[in-house]
């Protein structure tokens, strides 16, 4: 067997060891509070990012580049994953998570900016984010460096992905939308690890947002408010 195979099942009996007796009242039926949708980076570990251990606490959704959308012969519409919880297990909460450094949004940059070949399947998630991202892209101050701009464009993204959940009429009037940086570059003054709020319900004055949440207002921060 493929030894990081052999590993990893090896980590899974240890999971399986502590984890057997903590499905009793999840394994018929789910009610998480919450759906994230996160980029699918090796670096972001979702579940371990909230602290989170709960079978049934949250529905994780991930991708490259933390979209909200998918492509249908009836156009551009929330990501079935990500609507599921919210029209089906009475979730109410959707939190967007970007993170610093993020590849897919470099993709998208270097392909608007620069030209970029890559194969179908990933020229197909690209085409998905550059027309969140094109307006980012010239909105960009002229001094930043290439990291500066990356991370910048990290939260455009989230913004529009919010935009998209509150725009469209199949997410629940109700749902608070919540977008977040999971920063592990030092990009936000903090500790390595740390989720900083970037938008609630698409608001994203951050003055404004400390003030509406001062229970959290050490944790919200933009690195770009255009």
């Amino acid at each position: 067997m493929n030894p990081t195979v052999v590993e990893m099942l090896e980590r899974n009996a240890e999971h399986a060891a502590s984890f057997h007796d903590r499905f009793d009242g999840v394994q018929d039926a789910q009610h998480p509070e919450a759906v994230t949708v996160s980029c699918s980076d090796s670096r972001v570990l979702q579940d371990h990012v909230w602290g989170n251990d709960e079978p049934g606490h949250l529905f994780t959704c991930s991708n490259i580049g933390n979209r909200v959308v998918q492509r249908t012969d009836d156009g551009t519409v929330v990501s079935g994953d990500v609507l599921y919880p919210l029209e089906h297990t009475g979730t109410d909460t959707a939190v967007v998570v970007g993170h610093t450094g993020c590849g897919a949004v470099t993709a998208t940059y270097d392909h608007l900016t620069d030209g970029l070949s890559e194969p179908p399947g990933i020229e197909h998630c690209i085409e998905l984010l550059a027309p969140h991202l094109e307006d980012g892209v010239e909105l960009l101050p002229p001094d930043l460096d290439r990291e500066e701009a990356i991370n910048h464009l990290v939260e455009y993204n989230v913004d529009r992905q919010v935009d998209a959940l509150l725009d469209s009429d199949d997410v629940p009037e109700a749902t608070d939308i919540v977008g977040v940086v999971y920063d592990f570059h030092d990009a936000y003054g903090g500790r390595r690890g740390e989720v900083h709020v970037v938008n609630v319900d698409g608001e994203t004055d951050v003055e404004k947002l400390q003030d509406a949440h001062s229970d959290v207002e050490s944790r919200v921060a933009r690195r770009w408010e255009y």
